[in-house]
């Protein structure tokens, strides 16, 4: 039997399903594809692509069922990564054109269009990781990513009170201003760059995910 730690990549619709198999499996990871319930759930790791619209990417997972299988690993401690738009939908809102939707809320927070002289950020950029961060264990400072965004968090709200438990590590990016490009929290983890477009760095982190589960 083999000892690689198997990942569903969710696929509701609204991904670079493809692109993020084939990653993982460089990482070392045992992949599959896949909408079904039981098979979402039973995995040891849950990656959750995003691309386009907040609001269809809502509507998407919903559909799927995905709200509900993220929410039910969460409250049993079982992983789950969200890249892009997989992100941003943890959190409580998208405003996208004026129009608000409604996230998962597994964060506070606002997804709002990103103020800097040029949208949509896409390219290369460095991020700035806590220097305990697990996922970016390995990197160097100067390690670059690949965005493609034009909302994005710019404020991170969630206070820790119970000195018993760790209180998330928040990685920054900078374009036009700060945004959150990263979280680690717990079970829950998230990049706003797409790991599996960013190279050597992108592999690493996925390594970093993987020997987690």
């Amino acid at each position: 039997m083999s000892d690689r730690k198997k990942v569903v990549v969710f696929d509701y619709g609204f991904g670079n399903v493809r692109s993020a198999e084939r990653a993982l499996a460089r990482a070392g990871a045992d992949v599959e594809i896949t909408r079904d319930f039981d098979k979402a759930m039973n995995a040891d790791g849950l990656l959750v692509p995003g691309v386009g619209a907040f609001s269809a990417c809502m509507e998407g997972l919903k559909k799927a069922r995905g709200e509900w299988i993220i929410g039910r690993r969460l409250s049993g401690g079982r992983p789950v990564m969200g890249i892009c738009v997989g992100m941003q939908i943890l959190f409580e809102r998208g405003i996208e054109h004026g129009v608000e939707t409604e996230g998962l809320g597994e964060w506070p927070g606002t997804v709002a269009p990103l103020n800097a002289p040029i949208v949509p950020h896409m390219g290369w950029n460095t991020v700035r990781s806590p220097e305990d961060s697990q996922l970016f264990a390995g990197l160097d400072h100067e390690a670059r990513f690949y965005f493609v965004h034009s909302y994005a968090v710019h404020d991170w709200n969630l206070e820790v009170t119970n000195a018993r438990i760790r209180a998330p590590r928040v990685t920054w990016a900078t374009h036009g201003g700060p945004f959150v490009a990263a979280v680690e929290n717990g079970a829950l983890w998230a990049t706003q760059f797409h790991p599996e477009k960013s190279g050597d760095a992108g592999a690493q982190l996925l390594t970093n995910w993987i020997e987690t589960l």
